[in-house]
């Protein structure tokens, strides 16, 4: 699947990601009010309306993009009906060519961890039949309880030729509370940059691994030095534009090749029409607002690139 998406970064010449992050309040409320008249102010109701307000936005920006990254959080908070929601995304992402990265953050041990990497990217096995789970291209994964928590995904990403990202270094303000903190003198976030780039020797894809890196936009110079220590790990860079990273703060993400890191967007993007530049478009025209959005964040980004 990392060839998958290098092929597409390159057909497009757009390293971008739209995260699908629906929160009620990003959703117009024509949308709700529909979903809300069939099915009620339930559970069900504001999942409907996540759905569809996803699927307009797919629809304005499949042509542009090569991937989105749905944070299951968003679709979690809405129970049972959300995870349908976050199901129906997905599917209907793939249906339209786009590189589904599973935003799940998950990380755990033994047959934990093997469940979660089966659920999310491999098949779980049914009687005498293998089916697929939520069936996402990539999934974020959470290092924090080592090797142990890492490995069952990169089995799954073997057999699937699926990939994972793995958070390094985070676009959160407090994420130097651990990641700053210095082992033998050297930042935590260097060692764990370190096991990445040795993780992925173990799953190569034919220019970059199968296994990636988190690594938040907000910290670009730690990004220079991370790009440095995983030369073969594709960057997904969060932190674009709402959190405050721009284009020029980038370029250090990227390798000589121009390649190597997919900048991610998620409120900026999704919820462009309540930004005083998008206004214009009003609520009715969300998506095209999203749109126009997309192709400032592709100018922007390939500015900074010279591209």
């Amino acid at each position: 699947m990392i060839n998958k998406l290098v092929s597409k970064i390159k057909e497009l010449n757009a390293p971008i990601v739209v995260g699908l992050d629906p929160m009620l309040k990003f959703v117009p409320k024509h949308i709700q009010k529909k979903a809300f008249a069939e099915y009620g102010e339930t559970l069900e109701g504001a999942a409907e309306a996540i759905w569809q307000y996803n699927k307009g936005i797919v629809d304005a920006i499949c042509d542009l993009v090569p991937a989105v990254k749905p944070q299951i959080a968003m679709y979690e908070q809405f129970g049972i009906p959300g995870m349908t929601a976050f199901q129906k995304t997905v599917d209907y992402c793939r249906e339209k060519g786009l590189v589904v990265i599973g935003d799940i953050k998950r990380g755990d041990i033994g047959s934990t961890s093997e469940a979660y990497a089966v659920g999310h990217l491999g098949r779980v096995l049914v009687g005498g039949k293998t089916c697929y789970g939520f069936n996402e291209d990539f999934a974020t994964v959470n290092p924090y309880l080592g090797s142990d928590g890492v490995n069952p995904f990169i089995k799954v990403c073997r057999e699937e030729k699926k990939g994972i990202f793995v958070l390094v270094k985070t676009s959160n303000p407090s994420s130097g509370e651990f990641q700053d903190q210095l082992i033998d003198g050297r930042p935590l976030y260097e060692i764990v940059g370190e096991k990445v780039a040795a993780w992925g020797e173990e799953c190569m894809g034919e220019e970059y691994s199968y296994v990636g890196a988190v690594v938040g936009a907000t910290y670009p110079e730690q990004g220079k030095l991370l790009r440095q220590i995983m030369p073969k790990a594709f960057i997904l860079v969060p932190g674009y534009g709402a959190q405050g990273g721009k284009g020029a703060d980038l370029v250090h993400f990227f390798n000589k090749d121009g390649l190597g890191a997919i900048i991610n967007s998620s409120r900026g993007i999704i919820a462009a029409y309540q930004q005083e530049k998008y206004a214009g478009y009003g609520e009715e025209n969300y998506a095209e607002a999203s749109r126009a959005a997309v192709l400032d964040m592709r100018e922007d980004i390939a500015q900074a690139l010279n591209r």
